[in-house]
């Protein structure tokens, strides 16, 4: 498997992820593998009753205690699949979400340097 099929994959699996667990799915999903972390982008991810919530400073906080507690919960599934494409075991996962822009961001650090197994 090449760094962009890995890439690949991890993209998809998370826009299914953020679809069947979340209830909705981002507009565009990149990932980036650099050295022992795996970086996803997730653009367009708040839903319509979101995006006026957050218009509030109180209601900019709950989405994203919400959106975090969620992830949080479905924690074993995501590390379980980036450990089976990558091959590495995952050893934290790193997320937050932006109201203003409603983007996310989900980091997977690793126990190795995926982009020297590439090569």
């Amino acid at each position: 498997m090449t760094k962009g099929q890995a890439e690949s994959l991890i993209s998809e699996f998370i826009i299914k992820f953020e679809k069947e667990y979340i209830g909705r799915g981002p507009t565009t999903t990149k990932t980036y593998i650099i050295k022992d972390m795996v970086l996803v982008r997730l653009k367009g991810v708040l839903t319509a009753g979101e995006e006026q919530l957050a218009k509030s400073p109180e209601g900019a906080d709950l989405i994203k205690k919400i959106r975090a507690r969620l992830l949080e919960e479905g924690r074993a599934l995501l590390e379980d699949m980036i450990s089976k494409i990558t091959g590495c075991q995952v050893l934290s996962l790193h997320t937050d979400i932006s109201t203003k822009i409603g983007e996310r961001v989900i980091i997977f650090i690793l126990d190795k340097n995926l982009e020297e197994l590439f090569l």
